[in-house]
């Protein structure tokens, strides 16, 4: 795993439609790429979020200041060490027309805990109860500092309107990655908007929900229109043509050009996401060798691609653990020495280097394309030759899941706004049944890291976060090792 930069994301805002938004009009929005599936469980992507905050609601949600919000669940309290209780809104409808009860709580919580994306999450979760109809029980298997963070992704569906099987006789509540499936298409939710019509990859429009539960917060849009634009370049166009009221992202080569125009606003917030290389060992014999894995690293010049691709909205990464995070270690920095690389190289007997194939999207992450490129063009320097293609995320994240690429490229963003997430995903061993390593594509595998990841999950005691020496994960010791250091010094939970 080569670990990269960091993403800022960039959001356009048009001026002009801040007006027209007061009497309810239509707000025209264009994206990168729209929603692989209505299915709140089929991808953990942001996309799916985002679409889920529109249809769905979840318990609770964050704040901009990172607090917890009450949606759904009203409030909450410790019933006991791994116990949260969870009291649900009265005259809470689904779009169906049914009342929100508990028992739609407990469904959904189940349906993650099947979900092959999301299983890992709700992994250190043992069970959820309806204590009464509008009282629900999360209980995990040990105490765990984490799962006010984790409800922000329960999204109570439907549980009646995702019962039986559809015309196809295929049971409604499936969770089909990449397939048709009765959820894929079709949405029971609480949330402000419906989705009216849907043409996958041309256009999803949403209307606003007239007994909408939150009835403090009404909102100024009647109808959305999200049409997927790929190109960045012609997004920014219909932006600035007025054809389009909000786009996302923005490319960073466009900044200054759609801040200076009088239509728009540019909104610009930091990101945690980390934007790495997975190198799959199982098709590629040179990837088992750590000395190749550390020639790799050393040949790309994270810093020059941050600068010259990105425009400066990009940080260099040197681990997994981002800045502000626990577990961050400042004093690991990315490596960038082409001499040292290409000396491990011909230590390793592959002086003369090999062909790969590398796979990227060209629609999901700000410039992702262009990064590998940038990658692919570095490690040519080492005489590793990338055969490279690129595509959008739609055809992406069905190649990913099959691994069908020797360097695979993911970014992630912690889905608990804490470290672990990142090894949970990214660096434990591939397992099916945990859902643990979902997105390990490199086949990582180190018993030590996927103990102190583990061992993390239950430790509430921040001066525990940086153990003694003997218990940090050395990623060059058992087990197959990813790229350069893998587990940080100071793996661990707040």
């Amino acid at each position: 795993m080569i670990r990269f930069v960091p993403i800022f994301v960039a959001v356009l805002l048009a001026c002009a439609f801040s007006v027209a938004a007061s009497e309810g009009k239509t707000l025209r929005m264009a994206y990168d790429a729209d929603p692989t599936s209505l299915d709140p469980h089929e991808q953990l992507a942001s996309a799916t979020l985002q679409l889920s905050h529109l249809v769905f609601d979840p318990l609770v949600r964050r704040r901009k200041d990172n607090s917890f919000e009450p949606r759904l669940a009203k409030r909450w309290e410790q019933v006991d060490d791994v116990t949260l209780r969870f009291h649900l809104r009265d005259g809470v409808t689904f779009h169906s027309g049914r009342e929100l009860t508990a028992d739609d709580v407990v469904w959904t919580f189940e349906r993650l805990k099947k979900s092959p994306d999301f299983k890992a999450l709700f992994e250190p979760f043992e069970s959820a109860s309806a204590v009464d109809e509008r009282t629900v029980d999360i209980v995990t298997k040990a105490p765990y500092p984490l799962t006010l963070n984790l409800a922000t992704y329960i999204f109570p569906m439907d549980r009646v309107f995702y019962s039986g099987t559809d015309e196809n006789g295929r049971p409604k509540d499936a969770v089909v990655k990449h397939g048709a499936s009765f959820a894929s298409s079709h949405v029971g939710g609480t949330g402000p908007f419906r989705v009216t019509k849907r043409e996958q990859g041309i256009r999803l429009e949403l209307e606003r929900v007239p007994d909408y539960w939150d009835k403090a917060s009404p909102g100024n849009v009647q109808k959305i229109v999200l049409t997927p634009i790929k190109e960045p370049a012609t997004r920014v166009a219909a932006l600035l043509a007025g054809d389009v009221d909000f786009i996302a992202p923005v490319p960073p080569t466009d900044f200054k050009r759609v801040d200076a125009a009088p239509c728009c606003d540019l909104i610009t917030m930091p990101s945690t996401r980390i934007l790495t290389f997975e190198l799959n060992q199982d098709r590629v014999e040179a990837f088992k060798d750590p000395r190749v894995r550390k020639a790799m690293s050393y040949a790309i010049n994270r810093d020059g691609i941050a600068k010259k691709i990105m425009r400066g909205f990009a940080t260099p990464a040197g681990q997994l653990s981002p800045e502000g995070y626990a577990g961050h270690d400042p004093a690991l920095t990315p490596p960038y020495d082409l001499e040292k690389a290409k000396a491990l190289m011909k230590e390793a007997g592959y002086e003369d280097g090999f062909s790969v194939t590398m796979i990227a999207p060209n629609n999901r992450y700000v410039g992702d394309a262009r990064i590998a490129e940038a990658v692919a063009a570095m490690l040519a320097k080492i005489n590793i030759k990338v055969d490279l293609q690129t595509m959008p995320k739609a055809q992406y994240w069905q190649r990913f899941d099959a691994r069908d690429g020797d360097i695979l490229m993911i970014g992630w963003q912690s889905d608990t706004q804490d470290s672990a997430n990142f090894y949970e995903f990214l660096a434990m061993t591939p397992d099916s049944a945990t859902g643990y390593g979902q997105y390990n594509a490199g086949g990582y595998s180190n018993p030590e890291v996927d103990r102190l990841t583990l061992q993390a999950q239950t430790m509430t005691d921040e001066t525990r976060a940086r153990g003694p020496e003997e218990d940090r994960a050395d990623p060059q010791r058992g087990g197959r090792a990813a790229a350069d250091s893998v587990a940080a010094p100071g793996l661990g939970r707040a």
